[in-house]
């Protein structure tokens, strides 16, 4: 099934698509992860700009363009497709949204267009090593533990001279090396009056100590953060519901994320038909063996599922089913698979990392190790739509292998097929 596009969103797609195509390719792509950055800078710039794609979904009232996460989803589509690094994900993702829910009138005014501008970069700080607990994609913990849980560890806050000062340290920061701003969740009022916060913090601020990461997926840029008694800003007036807001901006940004995996996987599934058209083997090209047609036929509809599932999800934001998760967990299962085969059909030079298949390969298994695993999104999923009643799963806990929830084969297939017949007999007739 394929949701109606607009002529607009036509537009926001095939522009987007002429500027990677001229400024991130694969060896752009490298060039631009060695830099200090991690990224482009003159390219985040030009889609800030002439784009537009950092306030795509922010309102008119703070220079945003006022569209929905739909539109959004189909610019990180083609962000995912050329593999771009950039600061969309942790600005216009995760950071962005939460100032809007959350902040002052005057915070609002003073941060978001700067945001839509792309003049400012911002990323979301959370102490521990699961951003997608803290996000509520994987599980409910609002009582904050993974931020510290008012007991040492993460990031404590306390009151000094009228104001907030901040102590510790988050390991796996999106972007926090070059953000301008860092937002920033700590625990307040001790063990006893727990309560976790938002805190706005300059990057450059006295006391801040930033450093980059190595990481598996260079285009997915990750830095440690060490506060040390650093002066911060309250995001909001409390009270405020900081978990809702944080499951909020998970919804969203499972959507976006989901989006890069489709298009990255498309890319990928593109660049692996080109290649068993012209490689030869016994006489023939080996897209040409049955076999071959089989496995990129599964790949193309498990692609072309979650891309379904996906632009659902964007188009229903607000829905509490836990429909961004499910389609996040199907996005990253088909790039998964997609980037496997690419290696496998691409027959020795695949395996060579100086090749473009390790690079998708990488970004699969980052995706996943960041904001899943798959059977976590989808076991998340269940539980708010009560799919087990109120007692849960039998055995205490998702089942794994039962009615499909996971997608390793235990449920009765392997990944992506569901258990059921291979499909189709022939090449894909349509271009990914």
């Amino acid at each position: 099934m394929h949701a109606a596009v607009t002529e607009e969103q036509r537009e926001i797609r095939r522009t987007v698509r002429d500027l990677l195509a001229k400024r991130a390719g694969p060896r752009e792509t490298r060039a631009a992860v060695a830099t200090p950055e991690g990224y482009d800078t003159d390219l985040w710039h030009r889609m800030s700009t002439t784009l537009g794609l950092p306030g795509l979904t922010l309102p008119e009232a703070y220079g945003g363009v006022g569209c929905g996460l739909a539109e959004l989803a189909l610019a990180c589509e083609e962000t995912g497709r050329a593999l771009a690094p950039s600061p969309l994900l942790a600005t216009t993702g995760l950071a962005a949204p939460l100032i809007t829910a959350l902040g002052t009138e005057g915070q609002r005014a003073a941060l978001l267009p700067s945001l839509a501008d792309g003049s400012l970069t911002c990323a979301l700080v959370v102490p521990g090593v699961s951003l997608a607990l803290a996000l509520g994609l994987t599980g409910d913990d609002a009582d904050g533990s993974w931020a510290g849980g008012g007991r040492a560890g993460g990031v404590q806050a306390r009151t000094a001279d009228g104001g907030w000062r901040l102590y510790g340290e988050a390991a796996q920061v999106l972007d926090g090396h070059s953000a301008g701003l860092l937002l920033v969740a700590a625990h307040a009022g001790g063990f006893a009056r727990s309560r976790t916060l938002l805190f706005l913090v300059r990057g450059d601020a006295a006391g801040v100590v930033r450093h980059r990461q190595p990481t598996l997926d260079l285009t997915r840029s990750q830095a440690s953060v060490h506060l040390r008694d650093v002066e911060a800003e309250l995001l909001g007036e409390e009270p405020v519901d900081v978990p809702g807001a944080l499951a909020g901006a998970g919804r969203a940004a499972a959507v976006m994320v989901a989006a890069e995996a489709i298009g990255a996987a498309r890319a990928a599934l593109d660049r692996t038909v080109d290649h068993v058209g012209t490689r030869e083997q016994f006489g023939r090209p080996i897209g040409s063996f049955q076999a071959v047609k089989h496995r990129l036929a599964d790949l193309y509809v498990q692609v072309e599922a979650a891309h379904s599932l996906a632009y659902c999800a964007a188009r229903e934001p607000d829905a509490d089913g836990g429909l961004g998760g499910l389609a996040l967990a199907a996005a990253l299962e088909a790039l998964r698979a997609v980037a496997g085969e690419t290696i496998q059909l691409h027959g020795g030079i695949g395996f060579t990392w100086e090749h473009e298949a390790h690079l998708y390969f990488k970004r699969a298994t980052a995706d996943e190790l960041l904001f899943g695993p798959a059977r976590r999104l989808r076991a998340r999923a269940a539980e708010r739509t009560g799919l087990f009643g109120d007692s849960g799963p039998p055995g205490g806990g998702p089942r794994e292998g039962a009615g499909g929830i996971r997608g390793d084969g235990a449920g009765g297939g392997r990944d992506g097929d569901g258990g059921g017949r291979r499909v189709g007999t022939s090449w894909p007739s349509a271009r990914v």
